[in-house]
């Protein structure tokens, strides 16, 4: 299973980027989804996710600001950004809990993708 991040840049304070994340190879089901940022010198921290039951959970610095969302047909998850501050600068990483047979579950992770706000 591989995961292919793309839809981040350069962006002003105040504007919007929309990151997606498309799984590919032999899986059963995707458990869940998820994004992550990490910012230089701080540990990685959970966005935005699914949970196992289909609940959405933000981090308290997004909430309102950014909406995940998917397309299960497409194995494809969203990350809609919209009002960016400077301090969402980070590597923004996908994250996907999969089953790939009937008895085994792996993580799997995005190559990761740069989010730059200027202010």
């Amino acid at each position: 299973v591989q995961l292919q991040a793309s839809g981040g840049g350069l962006v002003q304070a105040g504007g919007s980027l929309r990151l997606s994340c498309a799984a590919s190879g032999s899986m059963l089901r995707i458990v869940s989804m998820g994004w992550y940022r990490q910012a230089p010198g701080k540990q990685r921290e959970l966005v935005a996710g699914f949970t196992i039951d289909g609940n959405e959970n933000y981090a308290d610095s997004v909430k309102g600001r950014f909406t995940i969302s998917r397309d299960n047909a497409k194995n494809t998850v969203y990350l809609q950004m919209n009002s960016l501050r400077p301090e969402d600068t980070a590597v923004y990483y996908c994250k996907m809990d999969v089953l790939v047979s009937a008895f085994s579950a792996s993580d799997y992770w995005g190559q990761g993708t740069q989010v730059t706000v200027s202010s």
